[in-house]
């Protein structure tokens, strides 16, 4: 299977993102584990795209979503299907998978001008907040999509297949 262009390690994706800074380009920097992807997280992609000029998604790997999930049977989709999934969104310019439980040390390195999550977060906890607003960044919540849930996805999936003649 072909590689896609889009996904690129931590040196090639800071390279990357200084040339756009020089250009006086604005890089928006969000991250999450989009496991089953839904409209929330297009949506929720799609506003964080329009904050700037490019969108970098840091991607937990299969091994940090299994640590902060809390749950062994996840993620559902293995980290390539993931990556290759949100390489299909127009809105999202560049992936980077991390290994770390937080998305810190991609954040210190690439130094986005915008930090975007999702409005289940408070921006004073935002991991990455006091680096991005140190040189001048800032930090974007987005409203919260209420009704769209990875995880409200699976438990509707396990309670309609439960007690279902399968095949």
């Amino acid at each position: 299977m072909k590689k896609n262009n889009k996904v690129k390690s931590l040196e090639s994706l800071s390279r990357i993102v200084s040339g756009l800074k020089r250009q006086k380009r604005t890089v928006v920097f969000t991250n999450g584990c989009f496991d089953i992807l839904h409209y929330g997280h297009a949506k929720y992609l799609e506003d964080s795209r329009k904050l700037g000029d490019f969108l970098v998604v840091g991607l937990n790997s299969d091994s940090s979503v299994r640590v902060v999930k809390k749950d062994k049977n996840r993620p559902i989709n293995s980290q390539h299907d993931r990556a290759s999934v949100l390489a299909a969104l127009s809105s999202v310019d560049y992936i980077i998978i991390f290994n770390e439980l937080t998305p810190l040390k991609l954040i210190g390195k690439l130094k986005p001008d915008i930090l975007v999550k999702g409005g289940d977060w408070n921006k004073e906890d935002v991991v990455g907040k006091d680096i991005v607003e140190s040189y001048g960044g800032r930090v974007q919540i987005i409203p919260y999509l209420k009704g769209y849930s990875t995880t409200n996805i699976i438990k509707s999936i396990i309670k309609n297949s439960c007690g279902k003649n399968r095949k």
